[in-house]
């Protein structure tokens, strides 16, 4: 960037005036000649909606733009285009010839939204005149818009997107972090640091919610010892529209104006206040929008006073009983857990249920006792807390987990709440959670797909059939296209962790040898998610001196790449992160394995487009899901996990590999132990031999093959599309007609 005084004052002015109008475009002063400010308009307008995403064309056009600044803005377009005047942009588009990609990213976004797609008038019917509304406390949609942690966001952004390829009636509601989650910076010593970062909200593709007079939509929510207010900003993903509601309002106090400031911020009553702003709020800004759901969507537990406020319009517009309006309230709501750990559901005291909830209470017409109850295993246990899930699965006509395993444990663990029920009809189905493919495939596999599977194969990719496709594909060609996705992965780990060791100040011959460091010749593997002690991110380090022995064998050495966060309060998960990033302080291990900071959707981009092998190790079965790996599936890495989560029931001997044999011992120290073992077995025994037998042309051509096998039988089984395809008939369509369809058991 030029200093300040570099800046000509018109310059200035233009970049000033860089603000959001109603009509969702940046505009200058003052008139440009037409070519430039309609070249200009139309690259925010492109921005603005969230469906360059998944556009590979689109996402070159912009970098194309300012290569540098790209990078530096986190791949942000509409920071980019606030740092451009549209002359600048006119030289620009004129030096590199871009106005005909522009113009047919133009007109490709506008008959996108023009149209809804075949498959939602064939399967979707009812839906058009009854949406979803679904509800969810993060959404990962990029890396840009930075309101997520992890895998839960990631997933409610990927259903999003589906929603919107497929062209299912779906609104969106959460709420909108100006601090976001944590950055995450490391120690010297490996120690995890978090920093709150405040977001320019200018510099984000949202736009204010306003009402037909243009002034701000304002929720209104009344507790017992004050009045919380929220403003609501709306998100473009393609056809859908997300609503995120923001405390940081006029009125407010100081304390409230903070409220949605974090993600996972804040103790217990920091967490109730969010859920009541995003359930009852979110179902006020739905009716302030004239919008009236036929399905309520609860993703996670978290917005599951949601469903109180609906019962409180239905017996505000219809003159009903609080019983009856629960009744039909019931009929129209969905329920997805994803925790198959105890602890992970949001529980709260008596005394803060009454102080937020009261003034909602009084509205329905019921006792404080018959509240508490609606969150209770046993309603009349009044040492029992108030928990969310309970209410949700009280409330909801179909609950579901995200895994068959999952569904299990699901079942199990609330067993005791359908207690005249054996545990195997428990009401808890499953639907197995999937990843959007056109925002995680690599472009680069993209266009090598292109030239080999039938037609208009984009629009099919929940088929299984296309997939078998990949047998056609020359297996030269994939290894070639895996490899160069590898050496970009390096390059980008290189950057990475050379910046970090620049940020601690190490010496210059460290931050020399970090440009150097891992093999594109060597077996990679790769580990990121979430630190959470089950997911046990150490277990490799069971048997440090047979680890070591494995990454520095001369003929067929291996490196890992790991990333992650642990919660900020999660001492035990930072003690993990330290335990792996001090591994480069070993000279065993320095050059064979690294620790990246920071982990986000573009660092996971990187890592499951480029690693050799994905690699899961939790403790099962408390994975619940884990899509990162099928996000790697689909560019050619090759699944290494315990059999736990989706793995459990995609393995099939050919596809991937396997830890263990999907047995649960009854001691946690054994079963680690036992784990461990396994691990290092494959890795030394299938893994390594396989991914090194490679013939005279450096062809491994029994992991190519199984590169195809894992494509072929898992891609399509495991996309987003599927998985909304699957919620529309199991769930969204019963709960707006009123028949009944079962869940997958």
């Amino acid at each position: 960037m030029p200093a300040v005084d570099q800046y000509t004052e018109w310059e200035w002015i233009l970049m000033g005036i860089a603000e959001i109008s109603t009509n969702h475009s940046l505009r200058p002063a003052v008139e440009l000649s037409m070519s430039a400010q309609t070249m200009y308009d139309k690259c925010v307008t492109l921005a603005r909606n969230l469906w360059w995403t998944w556009q590979p064309d689109v996402i070159n056009l912009f970098r194309d733009l300012d290569p540098i600044r790209w990078r530096q803005l986190d791949h942000n377009p509409v920071a980019l285009l606030a740092e451009m005047t549209p002359e600048r942009l006119e030289a620009r588009v004129a030096e590199l010839a871009l106005q005909s990609r522009i113009n047919q990213a133009y007109r490709r976004l506008k008959e996108y939204l023009s149209e809804r797609p075949l498959w939602a008038r064939t399967n979707a019917g009812v839906l058009g005149s009854k949406p979803v509304a679904y509800f969810s406390l993060e959404y990962g949609v990029h890396e840009s818009v930075p309101i997520y942690s992890g895998g839960l966001g990631v997933l409610s952004g990927d259903h999003c997107k589906s929603a919107s390829d497929l062209g299912v009636p779906l609104v969106a509601i959460g709420l909108f972090y100006d601090q976001g989650y944590f950055k995450q910076h490391l120690t010297v010593d490996g120690w995890q640091e978090e920093e709150y970062i405040d977001v320019d909200v200018s510099k984000l593709p949202l736009d204010l919610v306003t009402d037909a007079q243009g002034k701000p939509i304002i929720i209104t929510l009344e507790t017992r010892t004050s009045r919380l207010m929220a403003k609501v900003w709306q998100m473009r993903v393609g056809r859908v529209n997300i609503y995120l509601l923001d405390t940081d309002v006029e009125g407010n106090s100081p304390e409230d104006r903070e409220l949605t400031s974090r993600l996972y911020g804040g103790d217990n009553r920091t967490r109730i206040r969010q859920e009541l702003v995003a359930g009852v709020g979110g179902v006020r800004v739905l009716r302030a929008l004239g919008i009236k759901p036929g399905v309520y969507h609860l993703n996670e537990g978290h917005s599951a006073f949601a469903v109180l406020e609906v019962i409180r319009e239905k017996m505000m517009d219809d003159g009903l009983s609080f019983d009856e309006a629960f009744r039909e309230v019931r009929q129209c709501t969905v329920f997805t857990t994803h925790t198959p750990v105890p602890a992970g559901h949001d529980r709260f005291d008596a005394g803060l249920v009454e102080e937020h909830l009261g003034p909602l209470r009084d509205a329905l017409g019921i006792s404080h006792e018959t509240l508490m109850g609606l969150g209770r295993v046993e309603p009349s246990r009044m040492d029992e807390p108030f928990c969310m899930t309970v209410l949700a699965l009280k409330c909801s006509r179909k609950a579901n987990a995200v895994s068959a395993l999952h569904g299990r444990v699901t079942r199990q663990m609330w067993s005791s709440l359908f207690s005249w029920r054996v545990e195997d009809e428990v009401p808890i189905g499953h639907i197995t959670n999937g990843v959007h493919i056109p925002s995680w495939l690599a472009w680069q596999m993209k266009l090598l797909y292109d030239r080999y599977f039938p037609d208009r194969w984009f629009e099919r990719m929940g088929e299984p059939e296309v997939w078998q496709a990949i047998y056609n594909v020359d297996p030269g060609e994939l290894w070639e296209t895996h490899l160069t996705l590898k050496n970009q992965l390096l390059a980008f780990v290189r950057r990475r962790v050379s910046r970090q060791c620049r940020r601690r100040n190490e010496p210059d011959e460290v931050i020399e040898a970090a440009r150097t460091i891992l093999d594109p010749n060597i077996l990679t593997i790769g580990f990121a998610r979430r630190f959470a002690t089950y997911k046990r991110a150490p277990l490799i380090l069971h048997d440090i001196d047979r680890l070591a022995r494995i990454v520095n064998d001369p003929q067929r050495p291996v490196q890992f790449i790991f990333s992650g966060k642990a919660h900020p309060r999660d001492t035990a998960g930072k003690e993990f992160i330290k335990a792996i990033a001090n591994l480069r302080h070993d000279p065993r291990f320095a050059k064979r394995i690294v620790f990246i900071e920071d982990y986000d959707i573009n660092v996971c981009r990187h890592m499951i487009q480029g690693v050799d092998v994905w690699l899961n190790t939790p403790r099962r079965p408390l994975e619940a899901s884990g899509t990162s790996g099928q996000k790697a599936v689909l560019n050619g890495a090759l699944h290494f996990s315990v059999l736990d989560g989706w793995w459990a029931e995609a393995y099939d001997g050919s596809n991937g590999f396997a830890i263990g044999h999907g047995a649960t011992h009854r001691s946690e120290h054994v079963q680690d132990a036992r784990d461990a073992e396994s691990f290092y077995h494959v890795l030394e025994t299938q893994v390594i031999p396989e991914f090194y037998d490679q013939d005279a042309d450096g062809l491994p051509r029994r992991w190519v093959l199984r590169m195809m096998n894992s494509i072929s039988s898992l891609a399509w089984r495991f996309s987003s599309h599927r998985m909304v395809a699957d919620y529309v008939r199991l769930a969204y369509l019963p709960a707006a007609c009123g028949t009944s369809a079962e869940m997958p058991r």
